[in-house]
């Protein structure tokens, strides 16, 4: 398992699919995921330190953990199936729920919890953006590069595992 960090979230165009954006923290590869908008919206809230005045459902479920003194030990991305992922919440006492990722890594987000990608699943579904992401140009840059990236990938280029725009 390698851990990745979320590098944001956007909606694809033109299918107006909200996607997030996963990269190696050592390595150069990322793993974009089809998401849902209610999750994207969680996952963006929670990047931004949103807090709202009431508890949305990846808010509950934080408190619940919290309160019942448990712990979430890592976010497991662990497989693709027929263009679906899939994931799992590894808490400290041992026990595993199976959990969409999207819903998965919203609540790491909030519980400063680290997201861990099998490297099967980095073999068969990541790609490299390109030369130009070894460079260090900050945060800017890279959201630039993920809308480029954005504008130029398919779900289907990742059935079939070719690089974007080969299709």
């Amino acid at each position: 398992m390698r851990e990745v960090e979320v590098v944001g979230v956007r909606v694809e165009v033109p299918s107006n699919q909200p996607i997030v954006l996963l990269r190696e923290r050592e390595g150069e590869r990322y793993l974009p995921i089809w998401i849902g908008a209610v999750e994207a919206t969680a996952i963006a809230f929670a990047q931004q330190g949103v807090v709202p005045p009431r508890p949305l459902t990846h808010d509950l479920l934080k408190d619940v953990i919290e309160a019942t003194g448990q712990s979430l030990h890592a976010v497991h991305i662990t497989d693709m199936k027929d263009g679906v992922f899939f994931a799992t919440l590894a808490f400290g006492s041992g026990v595993e729920v199976s959990a969409r990722p999207s819903d998965s890594i919203a609540l790491a987000l909030r519980l400063g919890t680290p997201i861990l990608c099998s490297d099967e699943l980095l073999d068969t579904a990541a790609i490299t953006v390109g030369e130009s992401e070894e460079e260090d140009g900050g945060e800017d840059d890279e959201v630039e590069r993920f809308r480029e990236f954005l504008d130029h990938v398919s779900p289907e280029d990742f059935e079939a595992g070719t690089e974007p725009g080969e299709s």
